[in-house]
């Protein structure tokens, strides 16, 4: 019985190696059908456009088009005057770009309608563009990232960071953000550190979304030990692109400077006696309800070990406030420049 169990075993890996030939096998068909799919739609945006442009079509003749398909192609689903116009402005927006056959098709068609639908500007549309190649977002991950702001709080970032961080690798300090929005955690307005890190570990899926895809969960309430003493970190990460391991300590309240001794010693715990040989120095995390950036700014200005503070907050930022200040920051800068 034990020999037929481990027989069963042995087959079971080979079996699994098929498996993962038709998981492949899968994602590429669904791949491929995308690439045609979005090189369809901008060849039709392009016709469409060049027949409006020489004044050969009006706009009723897309109207018209997109009743002839329905009535006398049912079978071509999809093809409305809304969609017709979306595929027209896919190929206006995008067609004196270099980038077009490279990198178009390396999105969705559903994920290129919410960026056509939902940004602004040029700057806003390739910001979400290279972010959703970078990050292989689904649908509704991306969306959630333009309704919360992502373009607007990335630009108006300003981070506190310890010298140390700065003096590394630039990927370091873009990798992290000066404002997490954790809605998803549905808090009330009081709760206890407690409550914050159960509810993060509860819904992580969401939060690694917010910090990005790149970190991976290692644990929480992470004990090391120090002589006889044991101190736990209150939830640590392993960030796959930079290769470190990422400290997170969870504060409900207003930055304190003294929260910069228990980091530090834990990152050189964690260098000492946890970090892998190949893996860089770790990098800690002070993550407050609040933060006043002067005092930031002092607390970390001598600071040796890679550190910084970021706040979070637990509601949605209303994306018109974030524009309005988006705007403020940009007539300052061109004021500065004048």
């Amino acid at each position: 019985m034990n020999s037929k169990r481990q027989l069963t075993r042995y087959f079971y890996n080979q079996f699994d190696e098929i498996v993962t030939m038709i998981k492949d096998a899968r994602y590429n068909a669904i791949k491929n059908v995308n690439i045609e799919l979005v090189k369809l739609y901008w060849k039709i945006g392009e016709y469409i456009s060049k027949k409006i442009v020489s004044a050969e079509w009006g706009d009723a003749v897309v109207d018209n088009l997109a009743f002839y398909i329905q009535t006398r192609h049912p079978e071509y689903k999809g093809f409305t005057r809304r969609s017709l116009y979306r595929m027209r402005q896919f190929y206006e927006i995008y067609n004196q770009k270099q980038f077009v056959s490279a990198v178009l098709t390396q999105i969705s068609w559903t994920n290129h309608l919410l960026i056509l639908s939902k940004t602004k500007s040029k700057e806003e549309r390739e910001f979400y563009l290279a972010l959703s190649i970078k990050e292989r977002y689904s649908s509704r991950e991306l969306e959630r990232q333009i309704d919360s702001g992502y373009y607007e709080r990335a630009i108006l970032s300003k981070k506190k960071v310890s010298a140390s961080l700065t003096q590394k690798d630039s990927d370091i300090t873009r990798v992290f953000k000066d404002t997490y929005v954790l809605d998803f955690l549905n808090l009330p307005e009081v709760h206890t550190e407690k409550d914050l890190q159960k509810s993060i570990v509860g819904n992580l899926k969401d939060f690694i979304l917010e910090f990005g895809k790149d970190f991976a969960f290692i644990g929480q309430e992470y004990r090391i030990q120090v002589g006889k003493n044991d101190y736990f970190i209150d939830l640590l990460f392993l960030h796959r692109g930079l290769k470190c391991l990422v400290m997170i300590e969870l504060k409900i309240d207003d930055f304190k400077p003294e929260y910069i001794g228990k980091l530090n010693f834990c990152l050189e715990v964690l260098d000492r006696d946890i970090k892998k040989p190949h893996e860089s120095p770790s990098v800690g995390i002070i993550l407050c309800k609040s933060k006043d950036n002067e005092v930031v700014e002092y607390a970390l200005s001598r600071n040796l070990s890679p550190a910084l503070v970021a706040e979070y907050k637990t509601k949605l930022i209303p994306k018109k406030i974030l524009q309005k200040k988006l705007r403020e920051f940009f007539l300052l800068n061109e004021s500065q420049i004048k």
